[in-house]
């Protein structure tokens, strides 16, 4: 799966309608690591990000080629 970027990462959770403590919730991470996944300072483990996908019904495949 190809790395996700700090922006793909925030216009999923903002089409989720989520604040960033919602969706770190939702993937059971801290706040703070969601808030460094969205600025780009760490990455997004590919495992949270497929959670977060299937749970906010954006599918796990999206972006895949």
């Amino acid at each position: 799966m190809a790395e996700r970027n700090p922006q793909q990462i925030r216009e999923a959770r903002h089409n989720a309608g989520l604040t960033q403590t919602q969706a770190a919730e939702l993937v059971h991470a801290r706040m703070r690591a969601w808030q460094e996944w969205e600025a780009g300072n760490r990455a997004m483990p590919g495992a949270a990000w497929e959670l977060f996908l299937i749970k906010t019904g954006q599918g796990p495949a999206k972006g895949r080629n």
